[in-house]
């Protein structure tokens, strides 16, 4: 198969039933699913599930898939569909810690500030537990996976306005929340 370039070639090949070019797309797309999928559940496990579960869907209806559209866009908006109804049906439980960053640890890090970090990032956790799924989900896609607002509304069927305001709403409620770790920092 000749070299694809890009996200609508794979996507009009895979429609078209080439399984090389769905599994070129699976091979792009799979570890930014993931990051969106355990940033939404707290749950390696679960975020797993979810990325199959996606590309299964996907899988099955790659023939509704409207191929002037962007790919990223509808596998997101799968992605987010499967993690909302996961959340939904799931009991709550305890949440792994949600890694901010793909950071290392600094091998001069001193035992205060890693468990300064340890005690931020539960902090951060917590906060990010506080915000409705659809606020976690869209506060994900636009600080975590720089997406654009037409993206994200897309992924969540939302207009733009609302996609907004749902991001705002989750910003506020995160500031709220964190804000008694800016002043211990000061």
């Amino acid at each position: 198969m000749q070299q694809m370039t890009n996200t609508a070639e794979l996507s009009v090949t895979a429609l078209a039933g080439d399984p090389e070019a769905f599994r070129l797309l699976v091979d792009g797309y799979r570890h930014r699913l993931f990051r969106l999928a355990f940033r939404m559940t707290g749950q390696t496990q679960d975020a797993e599930d979810l990325v199959q579960e996606t590309f299964l869907r996907a899988y099955r209806n790659l023939a509704r898939f409207d191929a002037r559209a962007s790919m990223g866009t509808w596998l997101y908006r799968i992605c987010t569909n499967a993690a909302l109804d996961h959340l939904r049906q799931r009991r709550p439980r305890e949440r792994a810690q949600v890694p901010i960053e793909d950071d290392y640890v600094s091998a001069t890090a001193t035992p205060e500030r890693l468990a300064a970090s340890g005690e931020t990032q539960m902090a951060i956790t917590r906060a990010l537990d506080g915000l409705t799924p659809v606020e976690r989900a869209a506060f994900t896609m636009r600080h975590y996976e720089q997406l654009s607002i037409a993206e994200i509304g897309a992924a969540l069927g939302l207009g733009a306005n609302a996609t907004k305001n749902t991001i705002f709403r989750g910003v506020q409620k995160l500031r709220r929340e964190l804000a008694p770790l800016q002043k211990g920092c000061l």
